[in-house]
């Protein structure tokens, strides 16, 4: 039998998410755009320790927060697509400090985003990589103990994916708007393949490249533009994480082109369900009250579809997030990290 818990539906306060100034406390940076206007930016309440480490012969970077030895399982946040470790930052803070001291906190760059280094071996990035990758990061991190999982969008998509192939490796789970993707039928083989071999030759020819901007303020400016609820202070902190300058001063995402090419793999739902029901760790699905589903499929996924296929996990509870879009933890970072700590301090 499938067991699911009640949804849980929170309301959100109209005080500001963060703590309030003061020693020990959220501070902000004054930076003045190209204009001249002053603009606040964003401090960090818990600054990170930064770590390369080799994962199966590429240099992965990660951020660190908490004791290196501590009596609670490991916590490892995973990013979503075209992002980076540094987007979990506002959650962070809005932690417990006892929660934040009882536990090692790690968020990694996925290969090929943020400051670890692209595959210069390959044309295109593999989902299953993400998986071995991962993988070879607890084996790093917590190679005799369970740990806790929790992935953003695809970051979320392969926590669900790595859970049910390694069960015994995770304690906990908490998925933030990893949907999945909608179904694919076989007859879109050959069209699919024959666009993963035209990318590919795009990419060989520099034709697929990532965006760049002329300031720092420009490229927060597209990421306020892409969420509209992400503050100023926010968008500026973490746009200098999210893009560098290249080498005629303009700011590019912190992403290899190459994760732009469509996979040549379909997404066969029915795999997907079988790695679900192997999941044997309680798993927490948090949402947005925004429908970011209709928003990206038109259709082709709805909510609905992504809660029957989520019946098929042993041990879920679901709660969904209130004045929030798909980056909630950018949106209601206070929310989310209550609803995480909650759940894993069970």
């Amino acid at each position: 039998m499938h067991k699911r818990c009640g949804r849980i539906l929170l309301q959100t306060r109209t005080r500001p998410t963060q703590p309030a100034a003061g020693p020990g406390r959220l501070r902000a940076r004054a930076r003045p755009d190209r204009d001249g206007i002053i603009h606040a930016m964003y401090l960090e309440r818990r600054n990170a320790q930064t770590q390369l480490l080799s994962l199966r012969g590429l240099p992965c970077h990660l951020r660190c927060w908490g004791p290196a030895s501590a009596p609670s399982p490991v916590m490892l946040l995973l990013h979503g697509w075209m992002d980076v470790g540094a987007s979990w930052q506002f959650v962070v803070d809005a932690f417990s400090d006892a929660f934040v001291q009882g536990r090692r906190v790690v968020a990694l760059d996925w290969r090929g985003f943020g400051l670890s280094m692209p595959d210069a071996r390959v044309e295109c990035y593999h989902f299953v990589d993400y998986l071995a990758d991962l993988d070879a990061l607890l084996d790093e991190l917590s190679a005799h103990a369970p740990v806790d999982l929790v992935g953003h969008s695809m970051g979320g998509n392969v926590a669900m994916m790595y859970a049910g192939a390694r069960p015994g490796r995770i304690r906990r789970l908490v998925n933030l708007e990893g949907f999945g993707l909608p179904a694919a039928e076989p007859a879109q083989a050959p069209g699919r393949y024959g666009q993963w071999l035209d990318e590919l030759r795009q990419h060989r020819q520099g034709r697929i490249a990532t965006r760049a901007w002329d300031s720092l303020d420009d490229a927060a400016a597209r990421l306020m533009k892409t969420n509209p609820r992400l503050t100023r202070d926010k968008a500026l902190w973490l746009a200098g994480h999210w893009a560098r300058p290249d080498a005629d001063g303009r700011w590019r995402i912190l992403g290899d082109p190459a994760h732009k090419i469509t996979s040549a793999q379909l997404y066969r739902v029915d795999e997907a369900l079988a790695l679900y029901a192997a999941i044997t760790a309680p798993v927490l699905c948090i949402e947005a009250e925004e429908d970011s589903l209709a928003q990206w499929w038109n259709g082709r996924l709805s909510r609905r579809e992504h809660h029957e296929r989520l019946g098929h996990v042993r041990h879920l509870q679901t709660a969904t997030v209130r004045d929030a879009g798909h980056m909630l933890h950018h949106d209601q970072p206070a929310v989310v990290a209550g609803l995480i700590e909650a759940f894993l301090v069970q």
